[in-house]
């Protein structure tokens, strides 16, 4: 029994020492692995035979001790050494090492948890973070906001030049000098348009050349006159007469020459009557002859009207009580004529269309001439009810007077009225009725000499797009858009360019510093358009001839002439200066700052400030005043005091987060006396947006990613674990562990968090294998092997001499 004991007693110390090879073997080959923890083989003994359990102790004897012999020698652990491996920096910066306790979580294949030490990571197509073997590495990730996700573990994502941010401007840093020296802005520019019709009333039809002409009186050459003995009632005296061609609107051409005088006595039976005879005929347009007489050289006065049906002869007998109204005998004076005709309102007494084209010119040349219009126009509609004409001067020819209303239908009209009649009457208005607020936009019409052109004519088109670009302060604005339809009122144009050219109206987003002046848009009592801008010289607005585009159904842009011209020249010292800044999506967006002294007193002095924006985007309307507040400095050119300081741009149409809200910093502004006013934009917080270009990982696991716009975000945190009892772990291969029966749950967290170590991103953690140890292990379990081989080399021999004795 005790030499076979021997043997396998001898085996187990062979096999304990073979283990304890393999051990060490394990851990010289893993000398290089990153992350690898070398293993320590802890033997124990075995089996015992027992030979006696000894004895107490007697009052007759000592005592004895067991006698036992050991059985051999068993492996009770194979026991990972955790302790911290060396740190070696690496050339990737994706390399993490473990400075304490903990493990890296990861992914295994069958998505389950396990961990390792190995830092090596790298990235997959997925911009995901893996181990060598190519194991997700498990965290917290972030959402679109690049705020951290602490709900579950998910995979790592490092989304290199793929993912993108931007940074909303918040601040705007402005330096400078706001001078107390400058003249006060108290006198704002004025501009305003030409003179503007509404052209939706009826408008006269033109006339031609052929109707208008000059008329000379009758031609009398034939007609005489002399004392008739037929019974009458003319009284003695002496007469003459003048006859007149009248149409049959009662129009009457000038006087003929003289005829007569005729003298009669009254004397019955000899001359008691006057004969005409001789008389000259009618023809169109003249449907009848007036006859004018005068007695002993007093006003000639009617007589009676011959028609073409009457013989060329009359025979006077009228009393002279009995004459009708005295002779009209005006006639033009010399000169060249030309008239207009427009459609009046005569119950109404105001409204008045534009006139027709000019009629003429018609040339007067002796003092006995008039001038005849056939085929005057009248209205149709209900707007008007009578006709007014028109007509210039003999030494005027640009100066058109009224002449008469016609009320009753007429369709023609004999002008014989000299100029000292008309002078003082009203002189005409070419530009037709005047504007208002609600004439529609395709109704306005400006007239340029002769010439009267729809501003804003759609043709058969529904709708168009009218672009504007005016100037403020010599700077060019932002271009706008305005679409027009049937309904687009004068109104909203005005509103339109008023928004569009940043006039901030009082009293202002800054109730308690109100506005000063009256600034924004109105329509003048001669009908034009006309803007009042805030005060100061950078101000000041200004509207080009190419201000206006329209395009109609898709047609090239036209432009429209709708000039605009300064009526009062703005003053007051100030400054303007140009930024950029960005919104949530990383959109620029221009801003525009200008300035304009507004008191200045024995203690101080203060600037207001207004802002606009052409990148303003509310629901509706093209605003681009995006805020105002004054600025006080006190009589050390200190900064006092900012009444509001807040820019604030609509981003409503869009998907940027609205509005976008940033403040001035007005704090490196002083109100020192220099040679002339400045402010400038330092810097703006804000950024556009840039893509993600590279990235660092922070000791509690944090990476934050760098973006190319200089902005930083987080992109993840990377979680640890650590055990109760890391030997517990059961090593999986591929450095990789997994929790054992006997590790205890893993308890998360973040580096450097709940007993976990730190992180040291660029780095490694090198195997904890001690190569000199090993190999003493090494010389050790050999040396143990051999020796149990001489055990059983022994026994063998004893054996063999046992099996000798039966020779």
């Amino acid at each position: 029994m005790g030499l076979q004991s021997a043997l396998s007693t001898a085996l187990t110390g062979m096999n304990a020492a073979e283990t304890s090879i393999d051990v060490v073997g394990n851990n010289v080959a893993n000398s290089n692995t990153v992350g690898f923890k070398e293993s320590e083989a802890l033997f124990a003994t075995q089996f015992l035979q027992t030979q006696s359990l000894g004895s107490a102790p007697t009052t007759n004897t000592g005592g004895t001790n067991p006698r036992q012999i050991g059985l051999g020698v068993q492996i009770a652990q194979i026991t990972p050494d955790f302790t911290q491996g060396t740190i070696e920096i690496s050339s990737n910066s994706l390399d993490m090492a473990i400075q304490g306790d903990g493990f890296f979580i990861v992914q295994g294949s069958d998505g389950a948890e396990v961990y390792t030490r190995n830092g090596q990571f790298s990235t997959n197509s997925d911009n995901e973070l893996v181990t060598i073997n190519g194991q997700r590495v498990l965290g917290y990730g972030v959402d679109d906001d690049f705020i951290i996700q602490e709900t579950s573990l998910q995979p790592i994502t490092i989304p290199l030049g793929s993912s993108s941010v931007a940074q909303a401007t918040q601040n705007v840093f402005l330096e400078g000098t706001l001078i107390p020296t400058g003249q006060i802005g108290d006198t704002p520019e004025i501009i305003q348009s030409a003179i503007l019709s509404n052209g939706n009333y009826e408008v006269p039809s033109n006339l031609g050349a052929s109707d208008i002409e000059s008329v000379a009186p009758p031609n009398v050459s034939t007609t005489t006159a002399g004392a008739d003995p037929t019974a009458g009632s003319i009284a003695a005296g002496t007469y003459s007469y003048r006859l007149i061609y009248r149409d049959s609107d009662g129009n009457q051409t000038t006087q003929s020459d003289i005829i007569g005088p005729i003298t009669t006595t009254g004397t019955p039976l000899l001359d008691q009557s006057i004969e005409l005879s001789g008389l000259p005929t009618i023809s169109d347009p003249y449907v009848g002859l007036d006859i004018y007489r005068s007695m002993d050289g007093g006003d000639y006065q009617y007589v009676t009207t011959r028609t073409a049906a009457d013989p060329l002869s009359y025979i006077d007998s009228a009393a002279q009580g009995s004459l009708g109204a005295v002779l009209n005998t005006n006639s033009l004076d010399i000169g060249n004529y030309s008239y207009y005709i427009t459609f009046f309102d005569n119950a109404g007494g105001t409204l008045e269309s534009r006139p027709t084209a000019n009629i003429g010119p018609v040339s007067i040349t002796s003092t006995d001439q008039r001038v005849r219009i056939d085929n005057i126009p009248w209205p149709t509609g209900g707007d008007f009810d009578s006709v007014r004409i028109y007509r210039n001067l003999s030494n005027d020819s640009s100066s058109y007077h009224l002449v008469t209303t016609l009320t009753g239908g007429e369709t023609s009209y004999m002008d014989g009225i000299p100029d000292a009649d008309i002078i003082s009457e009203k002189e005409i208005n070419l530009d037709g009725p005047a504007i208002g607020f609600g004439t529609l936009l395709t109704d306005v019409v400006c007239r340029d000499g002769a010439t009267y052109t729809a501003l804003f004519d759609l043709g058969t088109s529904e709708s168009g797009t009218l672009t504007f670009t005016g100037r403020k302060g010599g700077r060019t604005l932002g271009t706008q858009e305005l679409v027009i339809t049937e309904t687009t009122t004068v109104l909203d144009l005005m509103e339109f360019m008023n928004e569009s050219m940043g006039i901030q109206e009082t009293p202002g987003p800054d109730p308690l510093n109100p506005i000063p002046g009256d600034p924004g848009g109105s329509i003048t009592g001669d009908s034009r358009i006309q803007f009042t801008s805030n005060m100061g010289v950078q101000n000041a607005l200004d509207i080009g001839l190419s201000a206006f585009q329209l395009s109609v159904g898709g047609a090239p842009a036209e432009p429209v002439t709708l000039p605009f011209n300064s009526v009062q020249t703005a003053e007051g010292e100030g400054t303007v200066t140009d930024f950029i800044v960005y919104d949530s999506l990383g959109i620029p967006l221009a801003v525009r700052i200008t300035t304009v002294l507004e008191t200045k007193t024995s203690t101080g002095t203060s600037y207001r400030w207004f802002a606009e924006s052409p990148d303003n985007d509310p629901i509706t309307g093209v605003e681009t005043a995006v805020g105002t507040g004054v600025i006080t400095f006190d009589g050390e050119g200190n900064l006092v005091s900012v009444s509001e300081a807040t820019v604030s741009i609509d981003r409503r149409n869009v998907a940027s987060e609205s509005p976008l809200e940033f403040e001035l910093d007005f704090s490196q502004i002083s109100g020192l006396a220099e040679e002339s006013s400045s402010v400038n934009a330092s810097r703006q917080d804000g950024s556009g947006a840039g893509s993600l270009s590279s990235f660092i990982i922070t000791e509690t696991g944090r990476i934050v990613g760098v973006f190319s716009n200089g902005i930083s975000r987080d992109l993840g945190q990377i979680r640890l674990a650590r055990f109760p009892n890391n030997n517990g772990l059961e090593q999986i291969g591929a450095n990789l562990f997994a929790r054992g029966v006997n590790s205890g749950l893993p308890i998360g967290g973040d580096p450097g968090a709940n007993g976990i170590g730190t992180i040291t991103a660029g780095a490694v953690e090198l195997s904890n294998t001690d190569i000199g140890q090993n190999l003493i292990e090494l010389i050790l379990a050999s040396t143990q092997y051999r020796g149990g081989a001489r055990v059983i080399t022994a026994v063998q021999e004893l054996l063999d001499e046992l099996m000798a004795l039966r020779r």
